[in-house]
Formats: C-alpha cells, structure tokens, sequence
C-alpha cells in the first residue's frame, strides 16, 4: 500500500493577546539532526535529516557499579555475562546476569581486565584477559568448577602482550586475535597447542569475526587493514581484502546476505599515546603504541578523529557507509537486517542506513560515555557500557510512547511566546508541549507543561527560558518544530566611550609610512595589568592617523534583543548646561571630526544609541552614556618678549656668556616644556623658573655659554638666540633674539 504523506505546517503570524506588533517577532527552529541531538530522548530516534520518530524500547537491566564492562555474551536462555576490568587495583572478572537483572560472579583473574568473552551454542564461556593474559573455558554457572587455561601466550614464540578479540567454530576450535606483535592463533577443540594461523606487520590483530561457511576475517590496528582467510585450507595465506582509511578496525559483523560490515577508528601515522616497548627474542626492539579506542575508553579520554563505518559486499568490492565525526564505534551488530554501531564518546547507538551513504539514525542515549558491545537476546540487544559501566536493553519493537524533550532555549531576555510552527508527515500520532520558566534549570520554578493545540496555540508564561517535549505514539513522526517569540524591548547600552584627540579615523586605508595612533579603551578597574585572552573584535584597537587638527571618538554599546542600533553623537563643554548635537544617524562605533568645530577648552562627549532601526518610533528605546572630560587646544603658546643680552667673561681668559629671560602664557593647557638654541645649533632643554612645568604661565630666566668657536672677535659681532615652547598638546610657538 502506498503511503501518503502529509505535512502539517502550523502558522505563526497571530501572537498571543496583549502582545506588540509583529515588528521584531522571531523564530526559535528546531528541525536539524545537530539541532535534534541536543535534547533528551526516552525510546525516541533520531534520523540523521532531523526527523524524529518512535525508537526501539530501552531500558537499564543491571549496573555493575564499575567503571569498565570491555566485553559481553550472552545464552540461549536470555542470561548475560559481562566482561570487567580496568582499574589498577582490580582485577578482570565475568558477571552472569539474569534477564531479571540478578549478578554472580562466575570468574575471577589476576589479570587487569577481560578483554573478550565468547558464548557458544552449547552454554560453554570463553574469556580472555589482558594484558600479559590468557583464554580460559570459564563454567557457565560458576560453582565449584574451575577455569581451564586453553590458550597462554607465554608458550608461544611470538608472546603477545594483548588478547583483544575470540571467534569460536563450530567444531569449537578457538580463534584468538592477539597485539604487540600482531597474530592470529587456533587453538584445537578441547585444548592443545596453539596454531599460529597468519602473522602481520600491524601492531594489533584487533577484530574477528567468523562466518557461517567458516571463513575468518581479521581488522588490525596501525595500518587498518580488514583480512580475510581461509582456515580449512592447508598453507592458506590471509588475503587483504581492503585498507580502511583510519588506522584501527574496532569491530566486524556479517548480514545475512554474507556483507561484512567494519568499523574504523583512529587517523593513520599518528597518535598521542605512549608506545609500549616489547624485545622479541630475536633480540630486535620493537615499539608497540596500544590500540586509541581502547586507551580512550580505560581512560574517559576522547578519540577526537571519530570513526568510519564500511562495507565489504559478498563481491570483494569495498563501500564507505557512514563517517562520524564526534563519535568513536566499539562494536557492531547485524539484527533484523539493521546495521546497529555502539558508540563512544557520548555513548550513542545507531542504526546505519546499508543504501545510502551518509544516512544513519540515532536511537539511543545511553546513560554512559561509551558503548562497548552488543549480545542477542530474545527480542531484543543487550548494550554494555563503560565509563560508567552498565548493560542496557534495546528492544526490537517500536516503544508504544516515546518522548523527546529539547534542549532548553534561551532566548536572552523577558519574551513572550507566540504560536507553534510543526513540520510533521502525518497530523495525528503525537502531542507537542511547552513550558517556560525565568531560571536555566526547568526545575526551579518552571511552569507546567501546556499542550499545543491544532492551530499551534498555546498558553505559557513570559519568560526568558522555554523548552517543548514531543510525545509520539507508533509510527507518528515529527520533522522540526519552531516557536515564534517576541522578547520585550529592553533599551541599548552603550558600554564605554573613549575620546582620542589628535586622531583621525578615514574611510580609506591609512596611507604606508603615515604616523599612526592608537584609540583603544581603557583595562577594566581591577584587572591584573596583562591578561592573555582573544578580544572581542569591537575592542580590539583600531589604528587612526595622525592629525592634530581632529578629534575621534569611540565607543562600546550593545543591545540584548540583538537589535541592530543607530548612534548620535552629542558635546558640552565643562560649565556649560546644554548638549549639542556634533552628528547623528551613525552606523559605526566611531566617529572623527575636525577640531575647529570646538573652540578651544575643555568638554565631555556623550553617546546616544537608538534601537530605531528595528522599531517604530513609538516603540524605540535608547540608551547613553557620557565620556571622561577631554580638551581641546589647537592655539599654540603666546610668548612675551625674549630678552636677551651679553655678559662678559670676569676674567681676560672667561668667555662670554648670553642671559635671557622669557615669559609665556597659554589659555587652555599648560606649559609642557621648552627649548633653545644658538646661532642654529642643537635644541636643548629648557627649565622653568620653579623647575616643575605645569601652569599656563611659566618664566625662563637662563643663561648660555658662548661657544669659543663663536667667541666674538670684535663689538660688532652677532649671535641668535632661539626658543621654542610647547603646550600639553604638542602646539609649539618659537621666538628669537639677536645679540649683539
């Protein structure tokens, strides 16, 4: 039967009663996976176009209260035995959990963690432990029976450091996949000495997988390489079926039309982790690096390269499934024709769409950091995770209610919420709700949940925050969801306002070699003298020019309903009542003006910043904000007269000296230095009478030394003597005096 879609699409242009106009309205969406992922989900998937939809049921069956379950089986008769390990101070032991959820211990190492674990079809529990481990036949019901060693790398010449994987025949041989250095080994039915099946240059032989005719494929870790062999065929040799372009293959599963599915973790050639030293008895030292995915799930670390899933189709011919950027895949499972992948960092479950690239659906949020394996059951998956470590349930039907709930939005400011938007392929099969509140936390004084009508309405408090929960039933679904929302206008700020005499900002660049000058804002009050940190870029210093003849003024302001804002700019001099306005209707944060436009003397700049580019005017609020006093001086020093005169040497060998005497005023700012020079020679400094300079009148009464070179040789004979003085501002008048 053909299905119909239908879509539901809800407007949003009413709002509700006693709101403003619709000028300023805006809309909260929610509709992308990346959007999606951020909520909560309870039995909700989520595909990877945004869509939700009832997920499989899932539950948690048992909590170990460790930190580490490594490995998972589980029997015929629904029970599960877990594989733990991996903290220093404890040692690798197997849980038997009922499907009740009831734990005994049946196992217990000296080794640090059980790395694989294997259950045949007739209830027999193969373990193996790591590192420096072995592969015990383990009774399933525990008791007074003991383990049975059936494999032990220390008998072997290659000596493997790690037991990472087990596969067992149906003549129950078992297959072990060993690391540091790379091996395969079969170990007889019933024990006996281990056959070295295929060695490799990898590091580690990470991942096995034995199909239904018998043949064993083989992932490595350091050159990523899925192997397939043939272990019935006499001097049969591994033949490299494809190189993955990550460099470990955590895990591998088989559909039933014989596709080999293969996960790959980890960035070729590098990796952050310590290398493990191994001397093979050959007396050549070799460095070993531990697989990352498993460094990363003992550690609570991140894979930060994520993973990529492939397909090896029954021709030979390889297919790149899926690429996933944040997540890490420990184990793969094949059921009811679904690829399913186990996943850390965030402990995700997903099921990988086989026909499409790219296309994947997330079905569930696992309450720990990784998931680390899966075992069948009846009607369902066990997931076994780490970090902390826990089994769950996934069922395989449909969760008859499931419920997903956004991420709490924020929408910055009081707002009041309007109508409902709701993008869904049929118009029945879920409820939608919303709540809102004025705190981060929906449990501190939020409001209940209020449903969402037909037409998208529904009734809420204003407030900041604002949350919506879908409860779906069957095979309803729903594409995105977006609330329109109107925050209540709140005035702009302008936050710091700085003024730079002297400069000149220009609409075109600043000319090479031209001077320039700094216009920055002052370190907040209190803050240590140097602070390493990226600026915001509406304060990081802009470069202006040099020009005494303007003055720049600029400014921080911001609004927090995102408005976008309009400035005028407004000045005062000191004494005086009335503002004036220096120019309005300005986009930017800074402004330059000629200084003529001000006499000289002191003023204070005030800023104005108007959200009337997104409001009426009735409705547009403004804010402002007043500088630090400035001044202007254009109006160089007025000198009185220089009197200047000879002064004979009191003896016939003393040369002659010259006293001079100057007076000068200057009308806004005071004197800021002097200097002198005879017969155009070098400019010297020159001290006021008092020595400190810092009035608007200062006087000189100084004397200078004829040089011999200048010495005079008759009555008749001239010198000049020059003096410039200087304001605070750098404006200089000169004055001169000829000696006779």
């Amino acid at each position: 039967m053909r299905r119909l879609l239908v879509t539901v699409l809800v407007a949003g242009t009413s709002l509700l009663p006693g709101m403003a106009g619709a000028q300023g309205t805006k809309l909260w969406s929610v509709g992308r996976y990346d959007e999606m992922e951020k909520g909560s989900t309870e039995s909700v998937a989520i595909r990877s176009d945004g869509r939700l939809e009832a997920g499989p049921a899932s539950s948690l069956l048992y909590g170990t209260g460790k930190s580490y379950v490594w490995s998972m089986g589980s029997d015929s008769a629904g029970n599960a035995y877990l594989g733990l390990g991996g903290t220093a101070s404890g040692s690798g032991v197997v849980l038997k959990v009922t499907p009740e959820g009831k734990s005994s211990q049946i196992f217990e190492s000296k080794e640090l963690a059980v790395q694989a674990l294997r259950v045949t079809a007739d209830g027999r529990v193969f373990v193996a432990t790591s590192p420096d481990g072995k592969v015990y036949r383990v009774p399933a019901s525990g008791g007074s029976d003991s383990p049975v060693v059936v494999f032990d790398p220390a008998t072997t010449e290659e000596k493997p450091k790690y037991l990472w994987d087990l596969a067992v025949g149906k003549g129950g041989e078992v297959y072990v996949a060993a690391g540091a250095p790379a091996v395969v080994y079969r170990v007889p039915a019933g024990g006996g000495k281990a056959e070295v099946l295929f060695k490799t240059a990898d590091q580690h032989i990470r991942s096995l997988l034995l199909g239904p005719d018998g043949t064993l494929w083989a992932g490595s870790d350091g050159s990523g390489v899925i192997y397939k062999f043939a272990p019935w065929t006499v001097g049969a040799k591994p033949f490299a079926v494809y190189a993955a372009g990550r460099r470990e293959i955590t895990s591998l599963a088989m559909d039933a039309a014989g596709n080999v599915y293969a996960a790959g973790v980890g960035t070729k050639g590098r990796t952050t982790l310590p290398p493990l030293p191994v001397t093979g008895s050959v007396g050549v030292s070799i460095t070993f690096v531990q697989p990352g995915s498993s460094t990363a799930a003992g550690s609570n670390g991140l894979v930060p390269d994520g993973s990529e899933i492939y397909r090896i189709s029954v021709d030979g011919s390889p297919q790149k499934l899926l690429t996933l950027k944040d997540d890490v895949v420990y184990a793969l499972a094949v059921r009811n024709g679904s690829l399913l992948a186990a996943t850390g960092n965030r402990g995700r479950v997903y099921r990988v769409d086989t026909e499409a690239t790219g296309r994947f659906t997330d079905i569930a949020h696992l309450e720990a950091s990784q998931g680390m394996a899966f075992a069948p059951v009846k009607d369902g998956l066990l997931v076994a995770t780490s970090n902390s470590g826990k089994v769950f349930r996934l069922g395989d039907a449909v969760s008859p209610n499931a419920t997903y709930t956004s991420e709490v939005f924020d929408a910055q400011g009081f707002t009041q919420w309007g109508r409902a938007e709701i993008r869904a392929s049929a118009a029945a099969g879920f409820d939608l709700f919303v709540r809102s509140g004025n705190v981060e936390s929906p449990l501190m004084g939020w409001s209940e949940w209020a449903k969402i009508g037909p037409d998208g309405a529904f009734t809420v408090p204003a407030g900041r925050f604002v949350q919506w929960k879908a409860v779906l039933r069957g095979g309803s679904s729903v594409d995105s969801v977006a609330l329109n929302y109107l925050q209540k206008n709140v005035p702009p700020v302008v936050d710091e306002i700085v003024v730079q005499p002297g400069a000149r900002i220009n609409a075109n660049a600043v000319p090479p070699n031209a001077g320039t000058v700094q216009v920055a804002f002052p370190p907040a009050a209190g803050a240590p003298p140097a602070v390493t940190f990226t600026p915001d870029p509406g304060t990081s210093p802009l470069m202006a020019q040099k020009d005494k003849t303007s003055v720049t003024v600029r400014w921080m302001a911001h609004d927090d309903n995102g408005d976008d804002l309009m400035f005028a700019v407004w000045y005062r001099g000191v004494g005086e009542t009335n503002w004036r306005l220096l120019k309005d209707k300005i986009s930017e944060k800074v402004y330059s003006f000629d200084s003529a436009l001000l006499p000289d003397g002191s003023y204070a700049m005030k800023v104005v910043a108007s959200d009337s580019p997104d409001h009426t005017d009735a409705e547009a609020l403004s804010g402002e904000r007043v500088g630090e006093v400035f001044v202007v001086d254009t109006t160089p020093p007025v000198p009185g007269v220089l009197s200047a005169a000879m002064v004979a040497g009191t003896s016939a060998s003393a040369r002659p000296t010259i006293h001079a005497t100057l007076e000068a005023h200057d009308a806004t700012s005071p004197i800021a230095h002097a200097e002198y020079s005879l017969d155009a020679g070098p400019w010297q400094y020159l001290e006021p009478v008092g020595k400190v300079s810092d009035s608007l009148t200062e006087r000189y009464d100084f004397t200078v030394a004829v040089p011999a070179a200048t010495a005079p040789v008759a009555d008749a004979k001239e010198h000049v003597l020059a003096v410039r003085v200087y304001d605070r501002y750098e404006n200089v008048v000169a004055v001169k005096a000829v000696v006779r």
